[in-house]
């Protein structure tokens, strides 16, 4: 693990190193830099990889101040500062997702190509805002109970193997470090009438069983950017479907970097 000092926060990222194009994965909404570990994997051999832990997760230790995704786009950018990167693919999954579009909107000189995987330019649908504020509020109180975590780790891997390792993490982190992240997340602007705007080829990735974020949402994605072809289904794939199925995922993203122009 290093450490980049950008814009007062200590953002801790792991690097591979090397002279192959870069690739920059942010993670989802609880998890960490770690859940790209089959991309990594499956990249390293002929991509520089870089994966990093946003505000409020991982190792990242930030200033404890409100902050929204494109305070997080800000720091993606200044990591690519920090390591001397000009362009890079920009990716993420879900949370990951939010900040690499809005990277996308902020710095688009920046941004080579754009991998998306379960996620969505939108917020969130009105009628579920308030039981993710009822988990996110009894969280902060009372920490991460196994209800809470059984439930909260279904929406997003729905594996039982991954789903212990992940709970696990979770009740290891102070509870009261979930409030301004899920500020972040519920609070979150619509960007899905500034897609026009990004320009640069994308992959769009969706578990077909993603509850958490439906395929008509990963759909109206795709359809918005210019430089898509349409959704890479990962057929039963979970909200984390890059954890859960990523023999599919890898092959997809494999054979979209491998197609951009030099």
């Amino acid at each position: 693990m290093d450490i980049a000092s950008v814009n007062g926060q200590q953002i801790a990222f792991d690097d591979t190193g090397g002279n192959g194009p870069p690739v920059v994965l942010a993670h989802g909404f609880l998890m960490d830099r770690t859940m790209f570990a089959p991309q990594v994997a499956a990249l390293r051999d002929g991509y520089r990889v870089i994966t990093w832990d946003e505000r409020g997760f991982g190792d990242t230790v930030y200033d404890d101040r409100p902050f929204t995704y494109w305070d997080s786009a800000a720091d993606c950018v200044a990591l690519l500062d920090h390591l001397g990167i000009e362009r890079a693919v920009v990716g993420g999954m879900s949370q990951g997702g939010f900040v690499s579009l809005r990277v996308a909107l902020l710095a688009p000189e920046r941004v080579r190509a754009l991998i998306l995987m379960d996620t969505q330019a939108g917020t969130e649908d009105a009628e579920v805002v308030p039981l993710y504020q009822g988990m996110i509020d009894d969280w902060v109180a009372n920490g991460p109970s196994d209800e809470v975590a059984t439930a909260t780790a279904s929406l997003i891997l729905a594996e039982p193997g991954l789903m212990a390792e992940w709970t696990a993490r979770w009740k290891d982190r102070p509870k009261e470090a979930l409030a301004l992240p899920g500020q972040a997340l519920l609070t979150r602007d619509d960007v899905t009438g500034r897609l026009g705007e990004i320009t640069a080829p994308a992959l769009v990735v969706h578990g077909t069983a993603d509850v958490s974020i439906t395929m008509d949402k990963a759909e109206a994605l795709a359809a918005g950017l210019a430089g898509c072809g349409g959704v890479v289904p990962i057929e039963d794939g979970s909200h984390a479907a890059n954890l859960t199925h990523p023999g599919p995922v890898n092959e997809a993203i494999l054979a979209f970097v491998g197609s951009l122009p030099a």
